[in-house]
């Protein structure tokens, strides 16, 4: 097993039982008890857990948001083709918000050769990269730093995007389901993923395929509450009907 569906699977089991033991993890994933330190050493220092002797636990106060290291080598395929769909109809001159998450890092990417766009991030990766290219205005929201997954959030965040307003809103997600809506599983986020949705004329819900079906702990938005969710055909989707006309496929 690779070292970050390793470290996928121990945050999964954190997020369950609070608590992993090094010895059964050791036994459970098929790897030694040295490389078992090292994953969760650099869980660790991401923030996502603290260390105990034999083991450890979640980080009291904090949820455990996948690094975004994990997030940007999982089904990077479908990620690619979802970001093209979903840039395909930004035309130059016009104003993007970008969401963080390794989705809407491709959209991006995707958007480079734009001309005279203005891109609102909370995400300081995309901004990072977005501010190399000479053809874009960067605004970057302010807000408290989520260090393992680049997010700013919070009220700064929150208010900075009541000040303005885009043609676009590309937002991430943790789950979509027909009952439960789009969900999250880090509480912080929700706030400033509802601003972003309120500032623009048109939002977009990028997830892929595996997203769907599955519900998570805080509710961003309903189904019909969005413009458009793009995904990708690689799992079936079951009940597609229920998510109405705003599903597309890339």
């Amino acid at each position: 097993m690779a070292a970050d569906d390793r470290r996928r699977e121990i945050l999964r089991r954190l997020q369950i039982d609070s608590y992993v033991e090094a010895a059964a993890l050791s036994r459970d994933l098929g790897v030694d008890a040295s490389t078992i330190r090292r994953d969760l050493d650099a869980l660790a220092r991401s923030g996502q857990a603290e260390r105990t002797h034999g083991g450890a636990r979640g980080t009291a106060g904090a949820p455990n948001d996948i690094p975004y290291a994990v997030k940007e080598g999982e089904r990077r395929r479908e990620k690619l083709a979802i970001a093209r769909a979903a840039a395909a109809d930004v035309r130059d001159g016009q104003t993007v918000v970008l969401d963080s998450g390794s989705t809407t890092y491709q959209i991006a990417l995707e958007l480079r050769h734009r001309q005279e766009l203005t891109i609102i991030t909370n995400d300081l990766r995309i901004g990072k990269y977005t501010a190399t290219l000479p053809n874009v205005r960067l605004l970057v929201t302010g807000g408290e730093l989520l260090g393992s997954v680049y997010t700013l959030v919070g009220e700064r965040a929150v208010d900075f995007m009541a000040d303005y307003s885009a043609d676009w809103a590309f937002l991430g997600a943790d789950a979509i389901d027909p009952t439960a809506g789009i969900t999250n599983t880090n509480t912080l986020e929700i706030s400033i993923k509802r601003a972003m949705l309120r500032a623009a004329s048109t939002s977009i819900v990028v997830a892929d395929s595996s997203k769907f079906g599955e519900r998570t702990l805080a509710k961003v938005a309903a189904i019909d509450e969005v413009d458009r969710i793009i995904t990708d055909r690689e799992r079936p989707i079951e009940r597609v009907a229920e998510y109405g006309p705003a599903l597309t496929f890339a």
